[in-house]
Parts: C-alpha cells; structure tokens; sequence
C-alpha cells in the first residue's frame, strides 16, 4: 500500500477502522484524542501528512453529537497537519432521517450536517446506505453512497433452505419499495410490501399486505432499525396475516434505542442482521442478533480513490 496513504479513526467505531486498515494492509495512523474538563474535544495528529491522501473514519452515531464534533474537529486537525487529501469515511451518517420539512418551523438539519462536513476541509466522501439518495445533493463536494445490499445476499444465499421460490423479500413500508425491489432482483425472489394505515385517529395501525408471503420465508429489508417498533410489527403482521412461515430481518444501521432490542426478541422474529456500521457492544440481550462486517464494501471503495 501506498506510503502516502494515511487512515484515522474517531472513537465512535474504531473497531470497524481496525478492520479496513487491515484489509487494505495498513495501520491505523496515530491520532491522540481526548476531552478537557468541561467536555471540549481535544485532538493531536501525531504523523507528518505532507503529500498524504488521509481517510478518517467515523460512526456518526450514539452519542451523536460528540461524536459529529469529534469528527470536524479531526477533519480541520488533518487539514491543518497539511494533507494533501482528506477523504470522510462514514458508516453511519446520523441526523439523515431529517431531510425535509414536514412542519413549519422545522429545520432539515441533514443538510446542515452536510454543510458543516464539506466546510470542515473534506474533498471527498464515502458513506453507507444513506436514508434518501437525495441527501448526496445537501453535500458540496463528491459522494459514494455505497450499499450493503450484497454482503446481506450473500448471508441469505448460505440459509440452510434457501430457495428464490421459498422466499420472498418485503419492504416494510411503501417508501422502502424501491430498494426492497432491487435487493428481490438481486436474489431472484418475489418481494412484497407492508402497507400501514389507521382507520382513525387514535386507532392502532392495520397493516395489510400487498404480496403473497403465504408459507413463504419472508425477508424485512431496511436501513435503519431505530425504536424497532414498525419492523417487529410488520414481522408480527408477515405471521399473522400472510401466513408467513418465518421471518428475518436485515438492516445496515443498528440505531436500537429504546425498547428495541426488546422489540426484535419476538417471538415472530426468527434472526435479526446488523452490519458494524454501528458497533453493538452487548450482544447477549438479543440471542437473535448476527453481525456482518461492512468493511469489505469501504476496503474496495477506497481503493478507488488510491493512486
């Protein structure tokens, strides 16, 4: 690998940095990271960048604010340190389920995010599975929205009973219809969608199901599981109303707050797959819970971007 190639992690996901500094046969750079007494950030680049393509890593994640400062601190750090190139490495980019106005009075603080980033010294951008393509747009220098579609594909392809005709992928909402559509292409199934409405106000949700799941394995693709509450639903409704005959859930972000974990323990839920976008640090709660590495999709990205 190339000496003028230098990879920096914040703190918020160093793990996953470990594991795509080793992929791509590299170290991860000497970064000193610490906080005085009142909370404020403090960061030291202990290395000469002169003439160095910088990638910095960061999970922009729980807690979400830190770590956001974290990372435009470092980023003006490395710009300060004279990389000739500083490349934003984000697995998880917090705040992008805020990319519209829906009321009155109500900021899209995506785009405010992707202002702060591109303002911070970054050239360029990688990130995973972002919540809409149209946040590539808030930033002002070039993205790789990248997907983990495939890495999840491959996982469902080694399921003991695999079968295109057994399974059927399903887009827990109409929104994520378009996705789901690709990822069913991607396995040659048939894929179905949940669609939710409330007969009134304050009336609990019916879920009907367009599709048939009948004694099908049904899979909920999605990329953000947060409170958990519409996806363990829908695997409930995938049983009860279409007769499904086993439910998994694959999602590339693990927000889990709340009562999530609890949630995704259902008894409707037969396994529940993360990435390590956001890293899970106590497993034992949810026995259904398997982890995928995304680090495979960034070490082949970032290999574009190398000279």
């Amino acid at each position: 690998m190339h000496s003028k190639v230098k990879i920096f992690s914040g703190m918020s996901n160093i793990f996953l940095a470990e594991k795509i500094a080793q992929g791509l046969n590299l170290k991860l750079s000497e970064i000193e990271i610490s906080k005085f007494q009142d909370g404020e950030i403090s960061v030291l680049i202990k290395e000469n960048l002169n003439g160095c393509h910088c990638f910095v890593l960061q999970s922009v994640c729980k807690p979400v604010n830190d770590n956001l400062m974290e990372f435009l601190i470092i980023i003006d750090a490395l710009k300060r340190a004279h990389a000739k190139k500083i490349t934003a490495v984000i697995p998880y980019l917090g705040y992008s389920r805020q990319d519209r106005k829906c009321r009155l009075g109500e900021p899209i603080s995506a785009k405010l995010v992707a202002k702060m980033i591109s303002h911070a010294g970054v050239d360029d951008i990688i990130v995973a599975d972002l919540h809409a393509s149209q946040i590539e747009g808030f930033f002002d220098i070039p993205v790789s929205n990248i997907s983990n579609l495939k890495n999840f594909a491959e996982d469902i392809k080694k399921i003991e009973d695999f079968n295109p005709e057994n399974f059927v992928i399903v887009a827990p909402d109409v929104g994520a219809a378009k996705k789901t559509r690709a990822f069913a292409k991607l396995l040659n199934c048939n894929m179905a969608i949940i669609d939710k409405n409330r007969a009134k106000a304050n009336c609990s949700e019916v879920m009907n199901i367009i599709g048939n799941v009948e004694s099908k394995n049904a899979i909920l693709i999605d990329d953000i599981i947060d409170t958990a509450g519409t996806i363990s639903n829908a695997a409930e409704a995938l049983i009860k109303i279409g007769k499904a005959q086993k439910t998994y859930i694959y999602a590339t972000h693990a927000v889990c707050s709340g009562k999530a974990y609890e949630r995704l323990s259902s008894q409707f839920i037969n396994q529940v797959v993360f990435s390590d976008s956001i890293p899970i640090l106590d497993k034992n709660h949810l026995k259904n819970i398997k982890i995928i590495s995304i680090a495979n999709i960034f070490v082949d990205e970032i290999l574009k971007f190398i000279e």
